[in-house]
């Protein structure tokens, strides 16, 4: 009874973890979106809302592929075999270099995106001097 009732808990929690995921990745997807499409049609912010939209789409797929780490993990918990480990460590191994090379490309874009605001401050105080 007792070992039925985890069973199904576990069941139901990696089912949640796989849903979470879902719904973080597909709100990803619409937000960043709707972040690009405001502001595409703007010549001169393109390229900021192409980075912006770039950003939050990586922060997305990073909080999804953690939520789906965490529910391969428990579906492994109740009586797992070498091959379901293996198969675990495998699947946790590329989830985990995807999220790390996600994250790299985050920072770079972030860092990007900060040099290209610094720029584009230095543009406009240079032309306020000019007329002047």
């Amino acid at each position: 009874m007792f070992i039925t009732l985890v069973k199904n808990l576990n069941s139901w929690v990696v089912s949640l973890c796989q849903l979470l995921a879902l719904f973080v990745i597909v709100t990803g997807i619409i937000k960043a979106l709707i972040i690009y499409c405001k502001h595409i049609f703007s010549n001169s912010r393109s390229a900021i809302a192409f980075q912006a939209s770039r950003l939050e789409l990586g922060y997305a797929f990073s909080l999804g592929l953690s939520f789906l780490v965490g529910g391969s993990i428990l579906k492994t918990t109740i009586a797992p075999t070498w091959n379901d480990i293996g198969q675990l460590t495998a699947i946790i191994a590329l989830r985990t270099v995807l999220n790390y090379l996600l994250l790299q490309a985050i920072d770079k874009s972030g860092n990007d995106s900060k040099e290209q605001s610094l720029l584009s401050e230095e543009q406009s105080t240079i032309s306020l001097k000019l007329k002047h």
